[in-house]
C-alpha cells in the first residue's frame, strides 16, 4: 500500500537526482542499506517494493533515463551484473527461471522513468498464487534486510566479468 499511495514519494518527484531513490542508494550504509553489490558504473539494489522475493534492480550511477543514454562502460557493466545477479540468485534461492527488463518512460510502465534500471525478477513453478488476485497483494515469506544479507554474502568479492 506504501507504493500504491505514493506516501515515500519525494515531494519534488523523482526527475531530479536529489530526489531520486537510485540516486541516493549508493550512500546508504547499515540497515537502511538494500544495495547487494557495488561496480565502478552500475550497482545493484533490491526492489523496495519486489515482486518476488530477491526481486533486484541492476541500476547506472549515473541519473540517465534512457538505455541509449549509457556508455559503452555502463552498458557492459550492467550486462555482466545482471548476468551475475542470475547466478547469485540461483544459488542462494534456487529460482527456476527469471523475468529480465526495462521500462522505458512512464507510459511503459517505469516506476521512476528518470533513472534507468534493469529489473531481475527470479521465478518458481507455481510462484503466483490466489493473493494477488483475491488480496490485492502479495505474500514475501523473507525480510528484505535478510534477502539483501543473503545476497550480498554470494555476490563474488573479485569483480564480475
Amino acid at each position: 500500500m506504501t507504493y500504491i499511495s505514493g506516501q515515500d514519494r519525494p515531494e519534488g518527484g523523482y526527475e531530479q537526482p536529489a530526489g531520486c531513490p537510485f540516486c541516493r542508494a549508493p550512500a546508504q550504509t547499515g540497515d537502511d542499506s538494500l544495495v547487494v553489490a557495488r561496480g565502478e558504473s552500475v550497482f545493484v539494489v533490491l526492489n523496495l517494493y519486489p515482486y518476488n522475493p530477491g526481486h533486484l534492480l541492476v541500476c547506472p550511477y549515473r541519473h540517465v533515463a534512457d538505455y541509449t543514454d549509457l556508455d559503452p562502460a555502463e552498458t557492459g557493466e550492467l550486462a555482466v551484473y545482471t548476468q551475475t545477479a542470475m547466478r547469485v540468485i540461483r544459488q542462494v534461492s534456487s529460482a527456476h527461471g527469471f523475468n529480465l527488463g526495462m521500462n522505458q518512460g512512464g507510459v511503459a510502465g517505469a516506476g521512476i522513468a528518470a533513472h534507468l534500471h534493469q529489473h531481475v525478477v527470479p521465478r518458481w513453478g507455481g510462484d503466483a498464487n490466489f493473493m494477488p488476485v483475491v488480496a490485492r497483494t502479495k505474500v514475501l515469506p523473507q525480510l528484505l534486510t535478510d534477502t539483501r544479507d543473503l545476497l550480498a554474502a554470494a555476490w563474488p568479492t573479485t569483480p564480475p566479468r
